[in-house]
């Protein structure tokens, strides 16, 4: 496999794909580190485990839809540049706190929280801002790149995390991603290109803004497909990864170290997928691939409650990394279609939608996951997780995508399934 330059030749792309990776390598110090400050440095249990993992995703139920409405109406660079400086501040007042000895629960759960509000404001710029800098031609090759960055995250970040936090505790650990936030702004500060203000309408109303970006997804059914879809994978998938750290560090006993190990390996197929989604599309069709993707690798996930010390530990972390695969394949291919399909002025309120409805199911997923774990067991609600995600498939392969090589470029070729405001 071989990641051509494409473009990273164009100046404006690169910086954003550079401050992407430095954001990237501190977010999966953080990912990890965060639950096990609460396990190791808390002794938090496996409810509170979840009811973390729930604050960190609220924000998109909270100011997922709103979000979107005030994107359209301000410059996307600005605000992933107030998205990275806010995350860097909150969470280094993780270590701060650590080192004068007043880190608690009720704090880790506020930083969570205003961290996944500003989380939802740069995602929703992110993949708005994406077509204004390449073009829509180019949203593939974009999209596969910044996942590329992503995969190689993956696998060499949960390592080196864990082994920091091995090194300097899990606290300190976090600091690294409030650092790398920092790096993040810097870079997406050289982008030259600048958009103009959004123009706003005298009669512009937040309530009618939502409603448009709510009209426009829902009223078509191939979004509404891939809504449904990535919401149900999103419910149960948060309800298995919130147990997944509390299942390898109490119940299987191992250390920082061998954990961020396991999750390496896990992320070898989301790099995989990053570099085959491209040859993936032009073999099956952009509509079989969206549905082959998830349908035919979520079942491997099936083999992570199984884990046991020992080659099930590495039969688990392989079938998640199968399952990985398809989930990158799948979110390229899907992403890059939501984009060609919505008008410039729509973009942030679509993605905002979007984000509410596929990402508001995850901490509802993790609480669940959290009081059954609680209930049944860290393993019982691992299997749950695993066995509903199976099924996350079954409305687009149920929609008009499960036969579409080539799916429509504008909202005039969707079939007149559109409300176009």
């Amino acid at each position: 496999m071989r990641l051509s330059l494409g473009l990273l030749r164009h100046h404006d792309f690169r910086q954003l794909f550079v401050a992407d990776t430095i954001s990237q390598v501190g977010t999966q110090v953080s990912q990890l580190a965060l639950p096990l400050v609460a396990v190791i440095t808390l002794n938090a249990s496996p409810f509170q485990v979840g009811l973390l993992v729930t604050f960190e995703f609220l924000a998109f139920l909270l100011v997922g839809l709103p979000a979107g409405a005030w994107v359209d109406r301000m410059r996307r660079r600005n605000v992933l540049i107030a998205g990275d400086v806010g995350r860097a501040l909150l969470l280094g007042s993780v270590p701060v706190a650590y080192w004068f000895g007043e880190l608690t629960i009720g704090q880790l759960y506020v930083v969570g929280l205003l961290t996944g509000v500003l989380t939802v404001f740069f995602d929703v710029a992110y993949q708005s801002y994406l077509p204004h800098l390449v073009g829509t031609e180019n949203l593939v090759e974009g999209n596969a790149k910044l996942e590329a960055v992503r995969g190689v995250n993956q696998i060499a970040g949960p390592t080196v995390a864990g082994f920091l936090i091995q090194a300097i505790t899990a606290p300190v650990a976090v600091a690294v991603d409030a650092v790398s936030f920092v790096g993040s702004a810097l870079f997406v500060g050289l982008i030259r290109k600048r958009e103009a203000k959004p123009e706003r309408a005298p009669d512009a109303h937040l309530g009618r803004e939502i409603s448009e970006g709510l009209r426009f997804v829902l009223h078509n059914r191939m979004l509404r497909s891939i809504a449904m879809c990535t919401g149900t994978a999103n419910f149960f998938g948060s309800m298995l990864a919130a147990m997944v750290i509390v299942l390898l560090a109490d119940e299987l006993g191992l250390g920082a170290g061998m954990i961020g190990l396991v999750f390496s390996v896990s992320a070898i197929g989301g790099l995989v997928g990053a570099f085959s989604a491209t040859r993936v599309v032009r073999w099956l069709g952009q509509g079989p691939t969206i549905w082959l993707s998830i349908g035919v690798t979520t079942p491997f996930s099936l083999l992570l409650p199984l884990a046991r010390p020992g080659l099930l530990l590495w039969l688990a972390a392989a079938g998640f990394a199968v399952s990985a695969f398809g989930g990158v394949v799948y979110n390229i291919t899907q992403v890059s279609f939501r984009q060609r399909l919505t008008p410039e002025r729509l973009l942030g309120r679509m993605n905002a939608t979007m984000r509410f409805l596929v990402w508001g199911t995850m901490p509802l997923g993790s609480l669940l996951g959290g009081v059954l774990g609680e209930w049944v067991g860290v393993r019982q609600s691992i299997w749950i997780g695993s066995i509903g995600a199976c099924v996350a498939f079954l409305p687009v392969y149920l929609s008009p995508l499960r036969t579409m090589r080539e799916l429509p470029a504008t909202p005039a070729d969707s079939g007149g399934d559109l409300v176009r405001a």
